[in-house]
């Protein structure tokens, strides 16, 4: 992974690990119930920027390079990959 990226992925990991970890001080503390909710849908929608990150940069590389090259099983593998992610999202 490139340099440009990698440190935003991890700065946010990071966010987001300390995220949780507050969250679990509110549960520890009994923090109202809807507050606890609303963090925990934060801490998703943080996680699906990491994962619009880290799925951008698979596409603009390894998708890109198996689209272009000629080894028609590896386009094939990376095709059936994005539609693996697309399913378990679904899921």
């Amino acid at each position: 992974m490139p340099e440009e990226v990698m440190p935003k992925i991890l700065r946010r990991l990071k966010s987001i690990e300390g995220h949780v970890r507050g969250v679990s001080r509110m549960v520890e503390n009994g923090s109202y119930c809807i507050d606890i909710v609303n963090q925990t849908l934060a801490i998703e929608r943080a996680l699906e920027k990491v994962n619009h990150l880290v799925l951008d940069h698979h596409l603009h590389t390894c998708v890109s390079a198996a689209m272009k090259g000629r080894n028609t099983k590896e386009r094939e593998r990376v095709i059936q990959e994005i539609v693996q992610v697309f399913q378990a999202k679904g899921r």
